[in-house]
């Protein structure tokens, strides 16, 4: 743990020492605490006025070795607890972090129930893409990247949509929805208005460009789309005039807990990509998922293009 972190956590945290309820719990003698407590104040630069606090020792999950706690202190307030392990001997100081890597990364951020694109439910790799419709980025990737991506893997790959409308782009939450009440009716009909919508976008508004007429328009793209795949007119029309965004909203909350701040944002069988990366990085992902499935990737292929940059100025 770097010292900025820590003393980011002291600003951040306003809470007492924990004390441990451990019934295992024993006392660490003066002499050995001040050996830890001089190895970590060198080793993390902690500055001499914040206070150093330890707790009892305390069984840990590694053979030879027992918990220690230690938090630090300045002005009233306290870090958050940070957890060293101590030698039965006391002669070594460690630390490390544990990850549950227990479950698949592909259930990890899930594509049920969404339109999807390329190869069936049970398709070795699962492309989940964050995408908001008002996003140029989104749009780049729309009809640069996946369609290069379904050519060159076909049905071994699926790709589906998850909504993470941006706060600043005003009519995207309305597109969202428009698209989710057409998907809820046919898959075809979905991927069609995201197309024509990515690819429209500057267009959407008209020469008004006012949130209004872009709401309008959407609504009509979707009706009209609708109509095309003859599905329950009624129902569509009622869907779309009642702007229901729980989902949306649901969807870019898990976006958030996922970590994503902007779009397009990428997870191939859980795994996260942003940012500009060149296709040919974006296939070694997809081939390693693959071959992790028990898969053969597609023979090599020369790439010339970039996969878009997922970043936006919001």
């Amino acid at each position: 743990m770097s010292i900025a972190l820590m003393l980011a956590a002291v600003g951040c945290h306003a809470q007492p020492p924990v004390k441990s309820s451990d019934a295992a719990a024993t006392a660490i003698s003066p002499e050995l605490s001040r050996r830890v407590e001089v190895m970590i104040r060198s080793r993390l630069e902690v500055p001499a006025n914040y206070d150093f606090h330890i707790e009892s020792l305390s069984k840990s999950d590694i053979p030879g070795y027992d918990t220690v706690t230690v938090d630090f202190s300045t002005e009233g307030k306290s870090s958050r607890p940070i957890p060293f392990l101590l030698s039965k001997d006391g002669k070594t100081l460690a630390q490390f972090s544990k990850f549950d890597i227990s479950k698949d990364p592909k259930a990890l951020v899930s594509g049920v129930n969404r339109p999807a694109r390329g190869g069936p439910a049970d398709a070795p790799v699962l492309i989940v893409g964050f995408d908001d419709l008002e996003c140029p980025f989104c749009a780049r990737m729309n009809a640069q990247l996946f369609p290069a991506i379904l050519d060159r893997y076909k049905d071994q790959v699926r790709i589906v949509y998850r909504d993470f409308p941006i706060e600043q782009h005003p009519w995207a939450l309305r597109a969202a929805v428009d698209t989710n009440c057409v998907g809820a009716q046919s898959g075809t009909g979905y991927w069609n208005l995201v197309d024509y919508i990515h690819a429209h976008a500057d267009e959407i508004g008209g020469t008004e460009k006012t949130v209004a007429k872009a709401n309008e328009m959407l609504d009509k793209l979707s009706s009209d789309e609708g109509k095309k795949q003859k599905i329950d007119e009624a129902a569509l029309s009622a869907c779309i005039a009642k702007q229901d965004a729980t989902a949306i909203k649901a969807s870019a909350k898990e976006g958030e807990a996922l970590g994503i701040s902007a779009t397009p944002t990428l997870f191939i069988n859980g795994e996260k990509i942003e940012g500009a990366q060149p296709l040919e990085y974006v296939y070694r992902m997809i081939d390693s998922a693959l071959i992790a499935a028990g898969k053969t990737p597609p023979p090599p292929a020369p790439v010339t293009t970039a996969a878009p940059a997922a970043k936006q100025g919001n």
